[in-house]
């Protein structure tokens, strides 16, 4: 294994053999800077056809570029710029990193840690933002289901794009790459291999505990890239290019950097498996092709017994003059074999022969830097130091013999800022090998995607019919036997009819003319623009207008414009159907919406109101579509309401438009309920003070703010109302700044449930409350608000003398509790038989019926007088009878419960020998044995364990007792009396147990 240090034959100075090629928005072929040049020329010659002396000088013209196009060489690739919705999302961010799935879906990473699933066209599929920082790689595994992403932030996050299913890994330092097992979506231990500037190569598999880590490799710098095919797993560190065998678990080899390389962060090191055996290796200006392939059966050695089964081979070692930002495999082209002139004569151009000879070649990404500043690092020359622009990176095809077959310079927007690592060249992965030559790239920089294409037959008419070499592209149209009337303007019918046309449009027959249009145009939308321009010229524009097409091809964005603006000047009906009907992306709406938005300002200041003519409104619908179609519907919903909409509460809620009107409450609630006049009008049954407005304006209070809704509607008290009322059934405290202003609100528009409110909020001002109930007269509410306020007495009086209602003065009293109160009424109620009869009814043990009987002045005649007594007599008995059962029931349980706490206490106690102190958990019984007491509780403890239990005197033994030994002491019952008595004197605390229970304590 050995490196070549020298620069192989054919490969000298870039510039010498460069291709400037122009990336453009369109699937349109790529061209050179002369191409510009010569399409003015073309304009000029066709403008001046009858004129001799300027058509022999332009002639002349064409033959020095035909000379100047014979010294170019045609491109080997065409190229187009992914745009889509690429442009927004790169507007304020950078692409960092690429990979493309199977089914040819891009994962697109950028350094704000988002991740885009864009498909080839560039429209966004999904975008999400696994990480903080910069994603500096991607991986997708061949279901395309799983995306693995390795961050900057340190984080290593693999999702599934079908299910919930994820992964997050916290690596605690930048990650630089990771790669997935294969077949991971059908594996369950999903495997993948990940480093960076942790220096560790880890492979992470799923076990029955979690994810099991294995260091695969660790110390030797950090690993800045690597890549997983079949068993084997290739990575690079600082010292070079490692690969390691899963099915035997060993390094088979290890790959060294040229002593002389840069410093490896300087240009990133690309591993690109070409097949399950050959590893493709860029790293600065060097290419590594590596085989593996299965080490040869051999007698079995001392030696040989740890060798690794496999052997690596380098067959192809060389060193270009540019640093590589990428490397992939690519086929070699039929259009090279058969065109082997189109190539230039510069030395390192190969011959037919070597081309047939390769069954591949590489495609490179090519990048020179500036200067070689990166080799003195440490000079102190601040015009060394200072960053030098950089030149335009390049397509390379090599051999793999190290001879560069073509190369093309990029227009990659702001190239001068980027550098080596910045770029990506990622292959476009096909269905079958069948499909090679057909293969796709992306070159990826931080503000570009731009997809790589081989070019084939029609691609080399289409560059000589550019290039006037119409016999050329004549034999090869021949032989190919295509046509290509769509991409160039060759001697076909298309080019009789542009004659044709232009004849038209010089005799006026611009009808005629307009009808031909789509069989000579086609597809081609330059045509259609160029000729759309002619009419617009000669005013004649709405002639070719309905045989314009929107789809296949789409024409510039310009000329849409210029047709709405037609239709704004002349019908305005119609442009509001061709609004309706054309694709939104067609044309920039927001030249549109502002064109349209100053005509319809013109039409508001010469009109007295904004709807007072049909154009006025049909310009307001236009809008509506205009905005909607932008994406901006809370603009469009402004239109919508003073179109009078009907579906505008579902648009609000469609697209979350509630903070776009918080600003136009009033409008909206009028609105609605102008719809719901038109319903209740046609018969419709309608829930009073149910609004739909009202209702989404409550539900979202987040978004629309109670003070900026009460401050439109203040204007309206009634929408107030209904908004506050509903507000306030949702929850009180909602309301509780406004609630005076609801308060006088439902004084106004629902006088019933005045009581209801002032019952249940506390928020509102007694006294306002009282002054706004007085001067409408409420007299409930009063009564309530005095109660609240604590004048009682006034309040009674108000029910007393201008409700009259003895019931709700009883009740007021109950709720009171005022014993002066009750006072005021019994009072009240002498000279009142009515009244006196209320509260003989109603009495309770609020009162002392014989109270208000005494009260009762002699020869007063009482209607009903004998049924209140008797009903008080009556149920005072049932007190009587309720009191005696109650007692009766009581005395039985005291009885019961007594009895059995009796037998609990003087039934008998088994005490085992095994039997311990709750307190000292010694055993009861010991020897000698010791005085023990029983208490009442059933707790048996030790008398030392008591409080006070040592000064109890001695107790006699009872075996010397029986026999008589100590005499009459310790015998008979007063004896027993006296030491009992004794015990009790000096056992303060009774129970140590239970007294321990009820200080807390644990025994």
């Amino acid at each position: 294994m050995s490196d070549s240090g020298d620069v192989p034959n054919g490969v000298g100075d870039p510039e010498e053999k460069e291709d400037h090629v122009d990336i453009t928005d369109s699937p349109a072929e790529m061209s050179t800077s002369e191409s510009g040049s010569r399409t003015e020329e073309d304009d000029a010659q066709s403008q001046s056809r009858d004129d001799d002396e300027a058509d022999s000088d332009e002639e002349s013209g064409v033959s020095d570029n035909a000379n100047d196009d014979e010294d170019e060489d045609e491109p080997a690739l065409k190229y187009e710029r992914i745009t889509g919705g690429i442009p927004d999302l790169l507007k304020k961010d950078s692409a960092s990193a690429l990979t493309i799935t199977n089914n040819k879906t891009l994962a697109l990473g950028t350094h704000a840690g988002f991740i885009h699933l864009l498909d080839m066209t560039g429209q966004r599929l999904k975008s999400y933002k696994p990480h903080q920082a910069s994603v500096l790689d991607l991986c997708i595994d061949e279901t395309g289901d799983w995306i693995a992403s390795a961050s900057m932030d340190g984080q290593v996050i693999i999702l599934s794009m079908s299910t919930k299913e994820s992964y997050h890994f916290d690596m605690k330092r930048p990650m630089k790459t990771i790669a997935l097992e294969p077949g991971f979506a059908k594996k369950s231990t999903r495997g993948f291999v990940c480093g960076g500037l942790a220096g560790s190569l880890v492979l992470r598999e799923k076990g029955w505990l979690g994810h099991n880590d294995t260091v695969l490799h660790v110390g030797e710098g950090p690993i800045w890239h690597v890549r997983w095919r079949g068993r084997l797993i290739a990575w690079a560190n600082d010292l070079g290019v490692k690969i390691y065998d899963t099915v035997s678990q060993t390094r088979i080899t290890f790959i060294d950097r040229p002593a002389s390389s840069p410093r490896a962060d300087l240009f990133k090191c690309t591993l690109q498996w070409q097949d399950d055996s050959t590893l493709l290796i860029s790293w600065a200006d060097h290419i590594k092709v590596a085989r593996i392939r299965a080490r040869p059966r051999t007698a079995t050695t001392a030696a040989t017994a740890n060798l690794p089964p496999l052997l690596v081979e380098i067959t192809a070692v060389f060193q270009l003059d540019c640093m590589i930002a990428g490397i992939v495999p690519h086929p070699m082209q039929p259009s090279a074999l058969l065109h082997p002139d189109n190539t230039s004569a510069h030395s390192r151009a190969p011959s037919v022969t070597a081309l047939a000879s390769s069954p591949s070649s590489l495609l490179i990404l090519a990048y020179t830097p500036p200067d070689m500043s990166f080799n003195d690092e440490l000079t102190e020359d601040r015009t060394k130091q200072a960053r030098k622009q950089a030149d335009r990176p390049e397509l390379r095809i090599i051999s793999r013999s190290g001879e560069e077959l073509a190369a093309d310079a990029l227009s990659v927007t702001n190239y001068q800022s980027w550098g080596c690592n910045d770029y990506v060249l990622c292959e476009v992965p096909t269905e079958d090998s069948a499909a090679d030559a057909g293969k796709c790239y992306v070159v990826v920089s931080p503000r570009d995607l731009i997809l790589v294409k081989p070019r084939d037959k029609r691609d080399h008419v289409s560059w000589l019919v550019e290039r006037k070499r119409y016999e050329e592209a004549l034999e090869a149209l021949e032989a190919s036997g295509e046509s290509v009337e769509e991409e160039g303007d060759g001697l076909t019918a298309s080019q009789i009819g542009q004659r044709y046309i232009e004849h038209l449009v010089n005799e006026r027959d611009f009808s005629k003319a307009a009808k031909l249009c789509p069989k000579v145009c086609g597809h081609a939308s330059k045509r259609w623009e160029d000729w759309i321009f002619v009419f617009a010229e000669k005013r004649q524009l709405q002639v070719i207008i309905p045989f314009i097409p929107t789809e296949q091809p789409r024409l510039d964005h310009v000329v849409y414009e210029m047709i709405l603006a037609y239709f704004l000047t002349h019908d305005r009906h119609a442009l509001y159907d061709t609004i309706k009907e054309w694709p939104k992306d067609i044309y920039d709406i927001a030249a549109v919406i502002v064109a349209v938005r100053s005509e319809l300002e013109k039409q508001a200041s010469t009109s007295s109101t904004i709807s007072s003519s049909p154009d006025t409104t049909i310009l307001m619908e236009c809008l509506a579509e205009l905005y909607t179609a932008n994406r901006q519907h809370g603009k469009a919903l402004t239109y919508f309401l003073r179109l009078r909409r009907p579906n505008v509460l579902d648009v609000i809620r469609e697209h979350n438009l509630f903070t776009d009107v918080k600003d136009q409450v009033l409008l909206l609630v009028e609105f609605d309920h102008e719809l719901m006049r038109k319903r209740e009008e046609a018969g419709e049954t309608i829930e009073d003070g149910k609004s739909d407005a009202i209702t989404l304006l409550v539900d979202n209070i987040h978004s629309i703010p109670v003070e900026r809704v009460v401050r439109q509607l203040e204007s309206q008290p009634r929408y107030l109302f209904l908004y506050l009322d509903a507000l306030f059934t949702r929850d009180s405290h909602l309301v509780a700044q406004h609630a005076d202003k609801l308060l006088k609100l439902y004084s106004e528009y629902s006088r019933p449930r005045l009581i209801d409110f002032l019952r249940a909020s506390t928020d509102y001002s007694l006294e306002r409350a009282y002054r706004v109930c007085q001067d409408k007269d409420l007299v409930p509410e009063m009564v309530y608000l005095l109660g609240r306020m604590g004048n009682n007495k006034q309040a009674l009086t108000l029910i007393i003398e201008r409700l009259g209602d003895v019931r709700q003065a009883i009740e007021f009293a109950k709720e009171q509790a005022d014993d002066d109160l009750w006072e005021d009424l019994l009072k009240y109620s002498e000279s009142r038989p009515a009244f006196i009869r209320g509260l003989l009814e109603n009495v309770g043990p609020e009162i002392n019926p014989i109270r208000l009987i005494r009260r009762i002045k002699n020869g007063l005649e009482i209607p009903g007088l004998k049924e209140a007594l008797i009903k008080i007599l009556q149920d005072f008995q049932l007190q009587i009878s309720l009191l005696d059962g109650c007692q009766t029931i009581l005395n039985g349980d005291s009885s019961d419960l007594s009895r059995t706490l009796d037998n609990n206490q003087t039934s008998g106690f088994f005490l085992t020998s095994k039997g311990k102190c709750p307190i000292c958990t010694r055993s009861l019984q010991e020897a000698p044995q010791t005085l023990m007491i029983l208490f009442l509780c059933r707790h048996v403890v030790h008398a030392s364990c008591c409080s006070g239990g040592d000064d109890l005197p001695p107790q006699p033994d009872p075996v010397l007792r029986g026999v008589g030994i100590l005499g009459s002491s310790g015998r008979g019952l007063s004896g027993k009396i006296a030491f009992e008595h004794d015990v009790r004197r000096r056992l303060t605390k009774g129970c140590p147990v239970c007294h321990n229970r009820s200080e807390g304590l644990r025994t």
